[in-house]
């Protein structure tokens, strides 16, 4: 039976933020460990792409966007 946290949607997009926070500093880190330029190019644009995922999760959260209202 799933718990009053695991219903509350709140719950799962901060949860979902953390994760996501947790790979962008992890690639951007990565960044400076490795020599070649397509791969930084990799991480940057993957690390990019995240925080575009992450924003999408706080505007959920928010309802700020007229697709979540």
């Amino acid at each position: 039976m799933a718990s009053e946290a695991d219903r509350n949607p709140r719950y799962h997009t901060q949860k979902m933020q953390t994760h996501l926070q947790e790979t962008i500093t992890h690639l951007r880190e990565d960044i400076d460990k490795v020599d070649e330029p397509q791969l930084k190019a990799m991480f940057e644009t993957s690390a990019e792409v995240l925080i575009g995922l992450k924003t999408a999760f706080a505007h959920y959260e928010q309802k700020n966007e007229s697709a979540w209202r």
